[in-house]
């Protein structure tokens, strides 16, 4: 008796990547079985029970990895910052930029004057380049609005862009990015607002899965960071936290003390701070984008990370002022070459460990019975070649939720 399901993919090799960046969990003369979005069955062609699928791939050897995670963008935002690139190549720095009104402010701006439906336009042709690379998951942040009425239009554009493209949209609140013009320097004042406002309205919208902020010199203080830290434990959200990207004031430390998801960036994080964060089971996040484009020379601590075992996972950061990249296959080079990550450490980076850093471990990142079915299909010899190779997307077939998103000729349905 055969096994009724939806879909097969036979004939190929996998990349389960369920042993973290322990290994790639390969399996020779792979077969997976899809029914209703969810994997069903994964394993050896040989060990394989007796199926009968609506849908039929002969994959004819080529390489299954899970579904990339992209677990930290700020997709949505109006506008760009190309002069701003230019400034910096002619001398500026990223804080004198920001403390003259440009960097994050000018993003605010354009934001603000931006519609809902202008957002979701203008994020479809950076989402869709993302989505080119076998990506299936995202994250995108809010934090360009830094008012009630924005942040809420941003955190709506996002979900309404999930909707809209057959891709997993998490949403994070990040109204402690910045301090907008309007808060006349009172960055106490504006944190009240963001606990006692912001957050509490887009709690109630349910347009929120989690609560991060921007923990640095020219952000907010460790401090101030923490009343936004309480106001989400409040409201039942997980927090995230940018932290130790140009200095170390002790925010991967506090994001593990909250029970953090994930601490991101982390080029000046202590050995302390990773230790806490491995007991608190916080993801660290590397997005070496906004390494390469802001010309950054300190490099993140990747060895005390493998000593203490803390997991890594890996990002675009698409942003408009530090990484406006559209390749997380980019970022997988970029993560092996700047910062000597290991090719199965970048791909865990995107799967396995991208997922943990968004509480989504136990639904994507690895393939495993009963997880959604999200796949990426390779035309490589060898999984090391997505971090290899640059400027070469070799993608093959995305899957997401078992439908086939996207394919080439050359296969058997």
């Amino acid at each position: 008796m055969a096994f009724l399901v939806d879909t097969i993919w036979r004939n190929a090799r996998i990349a389960t990547m369920s042993n973290g960046a322990k290994g790639y969990g390969i399996i020779e003369d792979g077969l997976i079985a899809a029914q209703d979005g969810r994997i069903a069955w994964v394993g050896s062609e040989s060990q394989a029970p007796k199926f009968d699928a609506v849908h039929l791939y002969d994959l004819q050897g080529r390489w299954i990895t899970p579904g990339l995670v992209d677990c930290h963008t700020h997709l949505i935002y109006g506008g760009n910052r190309a002069q701003e690139f230019e400034q910096r190549l002619e001398g500026a720095t990223y804080e004198e930029i920001a403390r003259a009104g440009g960097g994050i402010v000018s993003t605010v701006r354009a934001t603000r004057e931006a519609s809902q439906e202008n957002l979701i336009d203008q994020a479809i042709p950076r989402l869709a380049s993302l989505m080119a690379d076998g990506v299936t998951t995202i994250e995108i942040k809010s934090g360009y609005g830094l008012n009630v009425e924005t942040e809420i239009k941003m955190l709506a554009a996002a979900k309404a862009l999930g909707e809209e493209s057959n891709i997993r949209v998490v949403t994070t609140f990040l109204g402690a990015h910045a301090l907008p013009p309007e808060a006349n320097g009172d960055s106490d004042a504006y944190i009240t607002q963001v606990c006692e406002e912001q957050l509490p309205a887009v709690a109630a919208a349910g347009l929120a899965d989690a609560v991060d902020a921007f923990c640095e010199g020219i952000g907010f203080s460790n401090a101030q960071t923490r009343r936004v830290f309480e106001a989400a434990r409040a409201h039942g959200l997980p927090v995230k936290l940018h932290a130790e990207q140009l200095s170390d004031l002790g925010g991967a430390a506090l994001a593990a003390e909250f029970g953090g998801l994930s601490a991101d960036h982390l080029e000046y994080v202590d050995e302390a701070g990773l230790v806490a964060m491995l007991k608190a089971g916080t993801v660290a996040v590397i997005l070496p984008g906004a390494y390469y484009f802001l010309r950054d020379t300190h490099v993140p601590p990747i060895d005390l990370m493998r000593k203490h075992g803390v997991p890594m996972a890996l990002a675009s950061d698409s942003n408009p002022g530090s990484s406006p990249m559209g390749s997380l296959l980019l970022a997988l080079n970029m993560a092996c070459t700047l910062f000597r990550m290991t090719p199965v450490e970048a791909l865990a980076g995107v799967t396995c460990n991208g997922a943990a850093a968004l509480g989504l471990q136990d639904e994507v990142g690895s393939i495993e019975v009963g997880k959604a079915c999200d796949l990426a299909i390779w035309d490589i010899d060898h999984p090391a070649e997505l971090s290899y190779t640059i400027g070469l997307n070799q993608l093959h077939m995305r899957v997401w939720n078992g439908v086939v998103e996207q394919k080439s000729a050359g296969l058997t349905s």
